[in-house]
């Protein structure tokens, strides 16, 4: 039973890919290579679904003893009162409660449980999406949730590497398909602007605070697809890096897109760090 949901506590598994065609977002853990790492912690398949909460964890009581491990931004974790490891295995006895406590640093951590969250799958995941309403509504308190069986054993370990929450998020940048939108000044902007994740930013796009790029055309484009790591850029000029809950299409010009393996670290950036946009090359 869910007993203090937190911010923001969603059910996420690695999502649903290829329904972009239907208006369906691919959706799934903003922060996959920490859900990964919780699931294989607990004996799971990477697939299996966990929680990600969103900057003040939450607390969960279980029926029967589990084996759960925290991952992604790390802070305190305690069972039955007692503090407990983050980023390992620790057994939950039935009836305890697991308290996963505000994050440290960092905005978004993982609990996998042994056997996977067991939600009724939407198109062939378990995630929730913020943006269509698809899959399981986000975790409200009283809230009970199904688990699946345990397939394994999880992973024995004394310390695991893993980055910590940058102080500073740097995103290399593919430009285009419409970089030809801004002005030389406004690509120069973007390779060199003092840029701050903004507190408005969510699961769809982390928005930037900072100096806005000048368009070198007006009006707006029709609707065109759109992809995860888009860098959509509204009438305020202030890039928005798309993320796992983005619309499929948008009429705004997108300058670039960030590579995939720099969206993890966006995940768990908080207001407030600086953002540098590096192009892969020199604007013109």
């Amino acid at each position: 039973m869910v007993e203090r949901a937190g911010a923001l506590t969603t059910v996420q598994d690695l999502g649903r890919p290829g329904h972009a065609h239907l208006g369906v977002p691919h959706a799934g853990t903003l922060d996959a290579p920490a859900a990964r790492l919780a699931n294989r912690l607990v004996g799971n398949a990477d697939g299996a679904a966990v929680l990600e909460t969103t900057l003040t964890g939450c607390a969960l009581r279980p029926d029967r003893a589990v084996t759960v491990a925290v991952a992604g931004a790390p802070g305190p974790v305690l069972v039955a009162g007692r503090p407990a490891a983050w980023g390992a295995p620790v057994l939950v006895p039935a009836g305890a409660l697991l308290d996963v406590r505000p994050a440290v640093s960092g905005v978004r951590a993982y609990v996998a449980f042994g056997g996977g969250i067991a939600v009724e799958p939407v198109l062939g995941s378990r995630s929730a999406d913020l943006l269509s309403g698809l899959g399981p509504a986000p975790l409200r308190d009283g809230d009970v949730l199904p688990l699946g069986v345990p397939s394994g054993p999880g992973a024995p370990v004394d310390a695991i590497p893993w980055p910590a929450p940058p102080a500073e998020l740097v995103l290399r940048v593919r430009l285009g398909p419409r970089a030809d939108w801004f002005t030389a000044d406004g690509l120069r902007t973007l390779a060199n602007g003092a840029f701050l994740v903004s507190s408005a930013s969510n699961r769809i796009g982390l928005r930037t605070e900072g100096p806005r790029l000048e368009r070198a055309r007006d009006g707006e484009l029709a609707s065109e697809g759109m992809v995860t790591g888009a860098i959509q850029v509204p009438p305020d000029g202030r890039p928005v890096v798309f993320l796992a809950d983005h619309p499929t299409t948008g009429g705004y010009p997108v300058v670039g897109v960030v590579r995939a393996a720099d969206l993890p670290a966006a995940a768990q950036a908080v207001p407030g760090t600086p953002v540098r946009f590096v192009p892969t090359r020199t604007p013109r």
